[in-house]
């Protein structure tokens, strides 16, 4: 799935300066550094999913047989988180652990594990795939986003959706995130998953809950998440991107 990768920013660029020739000239650099190119290039990725969009639908991904389940489910970024909240909580089984639901909605929730699982279920057996270019096929157990959210009751002003997550990637102190506006957080393969092959999931793949939103490439699937707030935009998140990886020049959109 390599070649449908949404590159960075600026190997975006770079690759479109190298097919029109102007990579032999001096200066191209200067061009990949300029904010207004980069403007531009951000109306391109804007336009590139409202295509997607219209070409797919509401579409499901493709789901696999027990058979394809591959032998092990590689992980990827962090894979044993160090903060102390999620060091606390892993300490006691995540007995302690809660589920957030705030922001942008009617009645704000919090859901232990035993909780989550008491409400109604999706199991899926889909494919991972990496913006590094490797996939994995995995089956995986957890309540649909859409439930949540209808118990949440989203207020009108509600259009996207903030995952807050336990993990510092970046070891600068700050918290990894993520975000998807509600046509993706209400896809019916959007669930918060805490089981991976009829096993409590793994740390390494981001106990006790993560996202799978299987029509997103992985960084889009953020792990070890214990909050999910709805606002009306992302732009006061970290860098204003919408993700930890979309403010190092990742495309937001990260649909497959």
């Amino acid at each position: 799935m390599a070649e449908r990768v949404l590159l960075p920013r600026r190997r975006l660029l770079r690759g479109a300066i190298a097919g029109t020739g102007l990579g032999l000239l001096a200066g191209c650099d200067a061009l990949s550094r300029s904010e207004r190119f980069v403007d531009v290039l951000g109306v391109a990725e804007h336009l590139s999913m409202r295509a997607q969009r219209a070409l797919t639908g509401n579409r499901l991904a493709t789901e696999f047989p027990e058979s394809m389940i591959s032998p092990g489910f590689r992980p990827n970024g962090s894979v044993d988180p160090r903060t102390p909240e999620y060091l606390a909580l892993k300490a006691d089984g995540f007995s302690g652990y809660r589920l957030r639901i705030r922001g942008l909605v009617e009645r704000p929730l919090e859901l232990s594990l035993d909780a989550l699982r008491a409400l109604p279920q999706r199991t899926q057996i889909t494919r991972h795939d990496c913006v590094e270019g490797w996939s994995v096929i995995g089956k995986w157990q957890g309540v649909p986003l859409a439930h949540l959210l209808d118990l949440a009751r989203p207020k009108p002003a509600a259009r996207f959706v903030v995952f807050h997550c336990f993990d510092d990637l970046g070891g600068d102190g700050s918290r990894y995130y993520e975000s998807v506006d509600l046509l993706d957080a209400y896809h019916p393969q959007t669930i918060a998953a805490y089981k991976l092959n009829d096993a409590p999931l793994p740390i390494a793949n981001g106990a006790p809950v993560r996202m799978r939103i299987e029509r997103k490439l992985g960084y889009k699937q953020p792990k070890y998440v214990h909050a999910v707030e709805l606002v009306d935009a992302y732009a006061g998140f970290g860098a204003g991107k919408g993700g930890y990886w979309e403010d190092q020049g990742y495309d937001w959109y990260g649909g497959i």
